[in-house]
């Protein structure tokens, strides 16, 4: 609750919340809500425990030496190296992420990792659509240039090959976007159309996501046109991600936990006692001893069969 608290008020752990920023925060209602809300989970507006839960085990799954930070080739496992390198690449460039020795080191931290992760499974949101945006606008002029989805467009052509899949020509990928974005300015795609469009998640998926864009690729121009008309839902992406990926963690950790208590539970009593006496036995055998009788056969005599080979 002291988080959320925080986390409501926009304010780091220092340990001070001042009058004026509680004035300015619904903090009281906000209190109100979780009191009155017996499962705190269900509250959307914060982070719930399963989000903070499936954001750190992504987190800990890439972060393979513990040090809480990220470097290029750990962030591109992420999905199975669903997003391209060029946009990887992007992203460590500094154009969303904070902390200048993170970025010196070309690291970045959990802090940056969750805005990555939230934007990256929920396209949809005027936060995510931002950051995709800066990471795309490759000369910072507040425009997509066609050289600019050209770029990125190019690497996904590139896997599609190795993978055996024909790419669609850029030519006609362009006329496609721009029919989904309708931009006001003929020769370039700016933030506030990209906010208008219905579908940014298709639109950034196309050049640099190729697990997604064959998703969306499998899919007819219809039931994406219903799935965008669907923003009013109660459930986000995000929130769909989020339960989907905690059910798969703690089933994967029941089982393991099952697995384990299992190992032990398939001996009965009397195996369990005998398997005790033959560890005491093994653990009480010295390491050099006298061979046994088994010891003494010679191979070059022994009898094999003719057709053994």
């Amino acid at each position: 609750v002291i988080q959320r608290i925080f986390y409501t008020v926009n304010r780091s752990w220092s340990g001070k919340i001042t009058c004026n920023e509680l004035r300015k925060s619904n903090f009281l209602q906000n209190v109100a809500l979780l009191e009155e809300e017996p499962d705190i989970n269900q509250l959307t507006e914060y982070f719930s425990y399963e989000h903070f839960y499936v954001i750190y085990c992504k987190f800990w799954e890439l972060d393979t030496d513990h040090d809480l930070y990220i470097d290029r080739k750990d962030l591109a496992r992420h999905n199975d190296h669903a997003i391209s390198s060029r946009m990887i690449e992007r992203i460590f460039s500094g154009a969303v992420t904070r902390g200048r020795k993170a970025q010196k080191d070309g690291k970045i931290s959990y802090a940056d990792f969750v805005w990555f992760l939230i934007s990256e499974e929920d396209k949809k949101t005027p936060t995510s659509i931002e950051y995709w945006f800066r990471c795309m606008d490759l000369d910072g002029d507040g425009a997509l240039s066609m050289y600019e989805l050209e770029y990125f467009y190019e690497e996904q052509c590139q896997k599609l090959d190795n993978m055996a899949i024909e790419p669609l020509p850029f030519e006609d990928c362009l006329c496609q976007m721009l029919d989904l974005v309708k931009p006001q300015h003929e020769g370039k795609i700016t933030l506030h159309d990209l906010k208008q469009c219905k579908l940014t998640n298709v639109f950034f998926d196309t050049f640099f996501n190729i697990e997604k864009y064959l998703d969306h690729e499998q899919k007819d121009q219809f039931s994406m046109l219903r799935d965008g008309e669907g923003e009013s839902q109660d459930v986000s992406d995000w929130e769909k991600y989020a339960a989907e990926e905690y059910d798969i963690l703690v089933a994967e950790e029941a089982a393991s936990d099952q697995w384990n208590d299992g190992y032990e539970a398939e001996l009965n009593p009397v195996d369990h006692q005998r398997a005790s006496v033959l560890k005491y036995q093994m653990e009480r055998r010295p390491f050099f001893e006298m061979p046994s009788h088994l010891a003494d056969v010679d191979l070059d005599e022994y009898d094999y069969d003719e057709d053994f080979e």
